[in-house]
């Protein structure tokens, strides 16, 4: 009996998007699938279009935003599978993609949360895949920073073998129901940005492999709802970056970790963007860092 795959997806005033994403995953070789899809209080309630166009598909709205960790965690209790299919909105996925990714589920019981090869969504005229996510190395200690592997190479075939590797793309992700209950959901508070790298870790400690199966591979309209680094961006990346290490890292390398965002990159990121005038991005950025001292945190950025 071929498993069943929850597939997960959380819609934020991108109806078209997410239909697109919905129609390539009509066109999936593999059909013991269920379709959720949790829309995050959109400007207009997409319900009837959803109900009209995708009735094999479970439509549940938020009253407010939950951001990604919370949209997605809305729908774990309605999720029936032996796996889950975490995939954002602004994707499609080649039609092999979920045979591809469970063959290696299936191989490798130790592995809990596995990624296909992320390539950014072709250009008109484009004849060549860019590779936006071929996985990632561990985070640095002292920088909170790490780098992603294969970013904008063009693919030629350079990554085929499966692998381990330090943390999965939270554009898609399937994950071992097993897993999920032994680490838990992502974090909510993160609301944008790092939940899949702190799950990742959560799930490490807990014994699971995290991976990458380039064979599979999706599409990615990447930033089509928090555009490139406007004041949202920068806001939660810099603050998450800071909850995550507090998170993951102890003793004297917080302290080092602490000692460089004070000393360097708190700084040279002030005094860029105030000499390039992005007023915006400044202020986006000192609150994200005060968010760590303030006494009144608040899950949103306001």
């Amino acid at each position: 009996m071929r498993p069943l795959v929850s597939i997960i997806t959380v819609n934020y005033n991108q109806t078209a998007a997410t239909c697109a994403l919905l129609d390539s995953i009509r066109r999936q070789h593999y059909r013991a699938v269920e379709v959720i899809v949790v829309d995050n209080a959109s400007k207009e309630d997409p319900a009837a279009h959803f109900a009209t166009h995708y009735p094999e598909a479970l439509y549940l709205r938020s009253a407010s935003n939950l951001g990604f960790a919370g949209g997605n965690n809305l729908a774990l209790p309605h999720a029936k599978g032996d796996f889950l299919f975490f995939v954002n909105n602004d994707a499609e996925l080649t039609p092999e993609a979920l045979d591809t990714l469970l063959v290696w589920m299936q191989q490798h019981p130790d592995t809990g949360i596995l990624s296909p090869l992320i390539c950014y969504y072709p250009e008109k005229g484009q004849t060549k895949d860019i590779i936006q996510y071929a996985g990632m190395t561990e985070i640095h200690p002292l920088t909170g920073r790490n780098r992603t592997l294969g970013a904008g190479e063009t693919d030629n075939g350079q990554y085929r073998e499966a692998r381990p590797t330090a943390y999965a793309h939270g554009a898609a992700m399937l994950v071992r129901r097993a897993a999920l209950e032994q680490a838990g959901p992502m974090q909510e508070d993160y609301f944008l940005y790092y939940e899949e790298l702190d799950w990742c870790a959560r799930m490490r400690r807990a014994g699971w492999q995290i991976a990458i199966e380039p064979r599979a591979k999706i599409y990615h309209k990447e930033s089509l709802t928090t555009g490139r680094m406007g004041p949202l961006k920068t806001y939660y990346m810099n603050r998450n970056r800071v909850q995550f290490m507090r998170r993951h890292v102890r003793g004297w390398k917080l302290a080092l970790f602490y000692g460089y965002v004070l000393c360097f990159m708190a700084p040279k990121n002030i005094l860029q963007l105030a000499l390039s005038g992005q007023t915006a991005n400044l202020r986006a950025f000192c609150k994200g860092l005060w968010w760590h001292i303030s006494p009144q945190k608040q899950a949103a950025f306001i």
